[in-house]
């Protein structure tokens, strides 16, 4: 009986205490709101070798931008090897030209899973089409004094990427974009080899993009 008693005493105080409900999920964050335009620099890694570019970037919509790049970079010919000399000195046998791609494009980009990924890795989808000159210089001249030689050829050409954006950052832009670039030409070509005229140049280049938004 005392120990029916004490039950009680233990028990009976339980039904007098209101359960405390669990909590509510905290509710979703709302999304970042990112200024309309950016601007930067493209810094270009590629088959031809390293570029650098410059970029502008309007906010048409959450998900849709609209930009216009520009960049220089050396091309080359699938068929170059380079040699070295018993001299340490790097040439490459039968080549005619140096070549600098400089196109001017304007495109759109799409940004992708909007809605199921945090704002700190935006992934986007992009492609441009626009006119482009390719300068040339000739080989057998050095470097700087090339440049007094220089003859611009004009073409049009585009690309096709995809890439990200990363942090949330509402200030300063960081990402990167994988693209092929196309740049072709209708006529003869270009000899970067001598009397083997090339009428397509680009290929694929890794884009680190860095800039600033307001």
């Amino acid at each position: 009986m005392k120990k029916f008693l004490l039950l009680a005493v233990l028990i009976f105080p339980i039904n007098f205490v209101t359960g405390q409900n669990i909590g509510e999920l905290a509710p979703d964050r709302e999304p970042l709101v990112f200024p309309d335009n950016a601007y930067g620099v493209d810094l270009l890694f590629g088959e031809g070798g390293f570029g650098v570019g410059g970029f502008y970037r309007n906010n048409l919509s959450n998900t849709l931008t609209l930009f216009t790049d520009m960049s220089i970079s050396e091309a080359k010919d699938d068929n170059e090897f380079e040699y070295i000399d018993y001299y340490g000195r790097t040439y490459t046998v039968g080549k005619k030209n140096r070549i600098y791609l400089i196109p001017f494009f304007a495109g759109l980009q799409n940004r992708f899973f909007a809605n199921e990924l945090g704002d700190n890795f935006r992934p986007y989808l992009n492609f441009a089409v626009g006119p482009a000159m390719v300068v040339t210089t000739p080989y057998e001249r050095e470097f700087f004094n090339s440049l007094k030689y220089a003859q611009a050829n004009y073409t049009v050409g585009g690309y096709i990427g995809i890439g990200a954006n990363f942090g949330i950052d509402q200030t300063h832009l960081a990402g990167i974009n994988i693209r092929y670039y196309v740049i072709q030409f209708f006529n003869r070509g270009i000899e970067s080899l001598e009397g083997k005229p090339k009428k397509s140049f680009g290929g694929f280049y890794i884009t680190l993009n860095i800039g600033s938004m307001y």
